[in-house]
């Protein structure tokens, strides 16, 4: 059920939309303070009210802990759902309290907090319902992308534009922000449990455009992590498949 909005109040006695940072984490120790600890740093610059929110999906390593020493929100599973169902878990925790807006970001320290503010500013204007990070576009970046990662992103997207009939330049990228009263439309229905892992963000992306939800792209950085320091737990063949398995599913007419 949505719920009203809770705006804050700024120092001139206006108001400022409420906005929930959901970052879902996954044994992210040693990297999940670094992501608090720079979204922190930059809020209180930002012409909004934010709130940090982790997500711990069962971690075994005390990120829940860590995320809370730092200065985080802490909503935990007890068990690792997956990814999609931490997501879902932050956006209900910010639905359910009024919020207005909600972003995501990697727990990973994969994405840019001092990008915020070009990712909220088409919502915060009333210009747009949904936005896009792009490390494709021109703005963006990326680092230390293997190559078979930036070949596979850029045909992912290149395949979402076919099906979906947008210009999505970069359809994997979990960096984005969108105004929770998109889901007062029924076609959008994240809470279903085949959504549970990776399928989860890419029908969201796939619905919002199929929907004409007002969507726009910004370019942000995404910065992938030597070995050493941790690494990407998607595993190749069975979790890009579940990205592309919303795509196929919902072109035809199987899911909704």
């Amino acid at each position: 059920m949505p719920v009203p909005e809770a705006p804050g109040r700024d120092e001139a006695g206006g108001t400022r939309v409420a906005v929930a940072l959901i970052a879902p984490a996954y044994n992210e120790r040693g990297k999940i303070a670094r992501v608090v600890e720079k979204v922190l740093a930059v809020a209180p610059g930002l012409p909004c009210r934010l709130e940090m929110v982790v997500v711990d999906d069962g971690s075994s390593d005390g990120t829940a802990a860590e995320a809370a020493a730092a200065g985080a929100t802490v909503v935990r599973h007890e068990q690792n759902r997956g990814v999609g169902a931490a997501i879902r878990s932050g956006i209900d925790w910010a639905r359910n309290r009024g919020f207005a807006v909600a972003a995501i970001i990697s727990g990973d320290d994969q994405h840019e907090p001092r990008e915020l503010g070009r990712l909220l500013d088409p919502l915060l204007a009333g210009q747009a319902d949904f936005a896009q990070g792009s490390r494709w576009i021109c703005g963006g970046r990326v680092e230390n992308i293997p190559w078979h990662r930036a070949v596979l992103t850029k045909l992912y997207s290149w395949i979402v534009r076919i099906l979906a009939g947008s210009r999505c330049t970069d359809g994997t990228n979990g960096f984005r922000a969108f105004r929770l009263s998109i889901f007062d439309d029924p076609r959008i229905n994240l809470w279903q449990p085949w959504l549970d892992r990776y399928e989860l963000e890419p029908y969201l992306l796939f619905q919002a455009i199929r929907t004409r939800v007002r969507l726009v792209e910004v370019p942000c950085t995404v910065r992938y992590h030597p070995r050493a320091v941790g690494f990407t737990k998607m595993r190749p063949g069975r979790d890009w498949w579940r990205l592309f398995r919303p795509l196929v599913l919902l072109k035809l007419g199987l899911r909704k």
